[in-house]
């Protein structure tokens, strides 16, 4: 079969429409597990025997379940037991903000807990109250070594979006589906999809190695 660009340049702007609500979703679902992993990463580092355990509890939970099975429980379940109705995009970037928020709590406690515990001790001894110290001492240095793994988590739950196409989201991923549906290009849609893709997360990685460079040179 003939590769048709004239298939992809009639799909292209329904595909980009579905790469902007890509990008919402991972953008919106990201700020929210950044601040979801952060505060969980720290209760499992420096929380009380409670806040540990439920900090625990809620990573150990979401690392052992797909995020499929936790978008449909948020999409199909929550709403019969909340009695209320929760709309696909919202779904979407819950989950995101859910399982992101797990995976960065990990990488919050291990680059914080790897900072030699001489600066959190030097602080203290200083008179300042721990969240300066965990803010102005400890944080920086733990920033600059969570940077890299939060990067890639970025991208894993950019690629994560795809997923949601269980739920009807017109993301990229579905509305390649929908658009080989009707037309049954699947060669000229998929390669097309892949490379938006690409695009994407080749323009987040320049932007995190850039962001790297220049917290080492700080």
């Amino acid at each position: 079969m003939q590769f048709d660009l004239s298939v992809v340049a009639d799909a292209l702007p329904a595909l980009l429409q579905g790469a902007q609500l890509t990008v919402l979703i991972a953008v919106v679902g990201l700020a929210g597990g950044l601040l979801v992993g952060f505060l969980f990463g720290l209760m499992r580092a420096y929380g009380s025997a409670f806040t540990q355990k439920i900090a625990f509890a809620y990573v150990e939970f979401v690392r052992g379940t797909p995020i499929v099975v936790q978008v449909m429980f948020i999409y199909f379940a929550l709403p019969l037991i909340l009695h209320m109705r929760v709309d696909a995009l919202t779904a979407a970037i819950v989950s995101i903000i859910i399982n992101s928020g797990a995976y960065i709590a990990e990488i919050v406690r291990g680059s914080f807990l790897s900072v030699p515990r001489g600066l959190k001790e030097a602080g203290q001894a200083l008179g300042m109250p721990m969240w300066r110290v965990l803010a102005f001492v400890v944080g920086p240095v733990a920033v600059r070594r969570m940077t890299p793994s939060l990067g890639n988590q970025f991208i894993v739950s950019l690629k994560d979006t795809s997923l949601f196409i269980v739920i009807g989201v017109g993301e990229l991923t579905r509305q390649g589906q929908e658009i080989m549906a009707a037309n049954f290009r699947a060669v000229e849609i998929w390669t097309a999809v892949a490379a938006i893709y690409l695009c994407m997360i080749g323009a987040l990685t320049f932007g995190l190695r850039t962001m790297e460079k220049r917290m080492r040179i700080l």
